[in-house]
């Protein structure tokens, strides 16, 4: 089973009256001002993964600053897992800023039949990943409910793009002081965390710390995919950032980078399912969340 653990969708409206969206929210206006800037329906990221071979995927909506856009993003995904139950998992989004309003429309998009928790984009929603009083009550239902929370991160150096952000190692470091025991998914390698973990208090301290590949043919060699292996072998997570980059030039680029058979099985979905199945029964043969 391939699951891909980062992709994107947007309901129509949104796609179809994007420039006034666009004045919305300033985050979204940087990602997404550029025309050639991609977003997709949920029919056409399926499309894409029949295309592509891709059994499943995780998905969720843009991170707006607006609890309201938050909701209305979260609707779509919940229809889109509705209308695909055995091939889209969703996640929900929220603006940890809005306290209970947050963690009310979590509760609300768990019993709609979502599984997790991002992206979250704490640069373009106003607040920072380590700030303990805003974090923790969207931590602690998530704990609640067993759900892993997908943040964005990035590196403090290197190739620059709209959005990288300030969610370096050092913040998810302290991220994980505070709340030890939640499942963190950094997107983008972690800005490089891996390498940190061969540092043995760095590997105690990211025990429960997952690294998603998205967006890596923008930011890396190939091979780091082999690198990483060695370094995290468990907790490498495929994932394109699609519709970024589509998932069959993505897939390509995994399988020829020079990953070991078991190696390239875990990447390839066997590490994702270590963390959704606590959470739901991942059938290989009806490839069907259940």
């Amino acid at each position: 089973m391939i699951i891909d653990f980062h992709t994107h969708i947007n309901p129509p409206e949104v796609i179809e009256n994007r420039a006034r969206y666009l004045t919305c929210d300033i985050w979204f206006g940087e990602l997404y001002g550029d025309p050639k800037a991609r977003l997709a329906t949920a029919e056409e990221l399926v499309a894409e993964m029949d295309a592509a071979g891709i059994d499943m995927a995780v998905t969720f909506g843009f991170g707006w600053t607006d609890m309201g856009l938050c909701q209305l993003a979260n609707d779509y995904v919940m229809e889109a897992v509705a209308r695909y139950p055995d091939r889209l998992i969703g996640f929900a989004c929220v603006n940890p800023k809005r306290g209970s309003e947050a963690v009310q429309e979590i509760e609300r998009c768990v019993a709609g039949g979502l599984q997790g928790l991002g992206e979250l984009m704490p640069d373009g929603q106003g607040y920072c990943l380590d700030d303990e009083a805003t974090m923790r009550p969207l931590v602690e239902v998530a704990l609640a409910h067993r759900l892993p929370i997908l943040t964005h991160t990035s590196e403090p150096v290197g190739h620059p793009y709209c959005g990288k952000g300030t969610i370096t190692p050092d913040v998810v470091y302290r991220f994980t002081q505070c709340f030890p025991q939640v499942t963190l998914i950094c997107a983008h390698w972690g800005g490089g965390l891996p390498f940190y973990e061969l540092m043995p208090e760095m590997r105690r301290a990211f025990g429960n710390v997952y690294y998603d590949t998205a967006a890596s043919l923008y930011l890396y060699d190939d091979a780091i995919f082999p690198l990483a292996a060695q370094l995290v072998p468990d907790k490498i997570l495929f994932a394109t950032d699609y519709p970024l980059i589509t998932q069959r030039r993505f897939l390509k680029r995994v399988r020829e980078a020079g990953l070991e058979e078991g190696e390239l099985d875990k990447i390839l979905g066997g590490n994702a399912r270590e963390i959704l199945e606590p959470m739901v029964h991942v059938s290989q043969s009806s490839l069907a969340l259940k």
